[in-house]
């Protein structure tokens, strides 16, 4: 299952190469802690070996006709899909989530091809007249250059696609360094992007342990000129820093703190469905997963009891099993963070309905989790859970909620539920987020802007805004 022909190897300029240092990284399976496989671990030299090949790349790969590159991301998509079971597989094995997750992110993942593989032949610039009559005004969009991609490990397929796909759609080359937790699936992307057709050089992948070396050495090139990132809040703001030293071009994907408002005329059935694919996909570890559950008094025990229901439900396991609804979390140190973050929350007085401990037995796993009482100041109401945790905060007005959702540096989306349209948008425009959902429980669409406000990052993924994140506009004034 395992394809060991990225086992200690980096990929450069369209080979498998070994790295300029022998450790090597352990790829290990959270399920039950064995190793996977071994990858290798670059080294600042490696990682400049990638930009000089996405710099020789460059400029024939921003000369291909769109249609090329668009026919080249629509053949990946069509290999992805093709792979869909065996990517799924790997997935859960390097990551730990559900396979049925898996299956999930594998088709989103393939969507940024085919979107892309569109857009690479919609890129359309401007034609106007100055309101002098002096001169026409002609606006073209040009590649910005070679892009540093750096994913994280909860999505290591669709957080590859959907920056390496704009990228090339628009006409640059890359180097993506996915995180060192789930680099196998990073390898098997790119084996598929060989078999597509996509030039030597044009996509890079290298693994490191030592992080902030290599991304450090990629960003003092001058060569680098974009670099998109999804992390944590604090990661981005030390790689922004450092982007200034070069004004590197930046897009953000960060932190979240994702409110899910559910009012008392709310369809509960409707808002119990919701609330489980909002705060469970992916068993909680997602940047959009309903961190903090606000429920209105009239039917918050309802609520309560009922979603203690379904969370008791899930059957926790090993990500591969067909039957499993929850996997492990990624690591130990997944499984400590959010154990101490449910333990502060019922010292303070929170009332815990089910779960709350880690399991005991082999593997990184969490229970399905559900407190309610929870009072304000928690820790858990200001930092990202990132686990199978569903806290459930009571309020009884609109103008409070608001108040309470919108208290966190955090921006990137927000879940409400409510029967009453008007109420539903008065509040989606009241509220500090990026993204909203009215009356359901996923937003994720290739074809939308992916992106939040505030300190949840800056730019947007997906849609046509996803391309022109890495293209510049090119002015020029003109007259005939």
């Amino acid at each position: 299952m395992i394809d060991t022909t990225y086992q200690n190897k980096l990929f450069i300029n369209g080979e498998w190469r070994n790295a300029q240092r022998e450790a090597a990284i352990d790829v290990l399976n959270p399920s039950d802690d064995s190793v996977l496989l071994q990858v290798a671990n670059a080294s600042a030299a490696d990682a400049i070996a990638a930009v000089d090949a996405a710099a020789e790349a460059a400029e024939k790969w921003a000369a291909t006709p769109p249609r090329q590159r668009s026919e080249i991301l629509r053949k990946c998509f069509e290999l992805m899909t093709r792979d869909a079971e065996s990517l799924a597989q790997l997935i859960s094995l390097e990551n730990g989530k559900a396979l049925k997750d898996a299956r999930g992110e594998v088709a989103y993942a393939a969507e940024f091809f085919r979107w892309f593989a569109e857009e690479a032949v919609r890129i359309n610039g401007d034609l106007s007249i100055a309101p002098s009559g002096s001169n026409r005004i002609l606006v073209q969009y040009q590649p910005i250059g070679v892009a540093v991609l750096i994913t994280p490990w909860n999505f290591p397929a669709a957080m590859a696609t959907r920056k390496i796909a704009p990228a090339l759609a628009a006409g640059c080359t890359c180097v993506l360094k996915p995180a060192t937790a789930t680099p196998l699936t990073a390898y098997a992307i790119a084996k598929i992007m060989v078999e597509a057709g996509v030039p030597a050089g044009v996509v890079n992948v290298i693994t490191s342990s030592t992080t902030s070396e290599v991304v450090n050495a990629m960003l003092d090139d001058p060569r680098v000129r974009k670099l998109s990132f999804t992390g944590s809040t604090e990661v981005g703001r030390v790689l922004l820093r450092k982007a200034a030293d070069q004004v590197i071009h930046c897009s953000m994907e960060l932190g979240g703190n994702a409110p899910f408002i559910v009012f008392d005329d709310a369809d509960l059935d409707k808002a119990l469905d919701g609330v489980m694919i909002a705060k469970m996909r992916n068993g909680g570890e997602a940047c959009t997963a309903a961190n903090r559950i606000f429920v209105q008094r009239g039917i918050a025990d309802e609520f309560s009891r009922r979603l203690t229901e379904r969370m008791r439900a899930l059957k926790v396991g090993p990500g591969v099993a067909e039957d499993t609804d929850c996997g492990p979390l990624v690591d130990a140190a997944a499984v400590k963070k959010v154990a101490e973050l449910v333990d502060d929350a019922v010292s303070h007085g929170a009332k815990l309905l089910c779960g709350g401990k880690p399991m005991d037995q082999a593997g990184c796993y969490y229970p399905p989790t559900v407190l309610t009482d929870v009072p304000a100041g928690v820790a858990m109401e200001r930092e990202e859970i990132f686990g199978p945790v569903a806290p459930l905060y009571v309020f009884d007005s609109e103008e409070e909620v608001i108040a309470r959702a919108n208290d966190t540096e955090y921006g990137l989306v927000a879940y409400v539920y409510t029967r009453d349209l008007t109420r539903g948008l008065r509040v989606s425009g009241k509220l500090e987020a990026g993204m909203l959902a009215l009356n359901r429980g996923l937003v994720s669409d290739p074809a939308a802007p992916f992106g939040g406000v505030k300190q949840s990052g800056l730019g947007r993924e997906g849609a046509h805004h996803g391309v022109l994140e890495f293209m510049e506009a090119k002015y020029i004034a003109t007259d005939w």
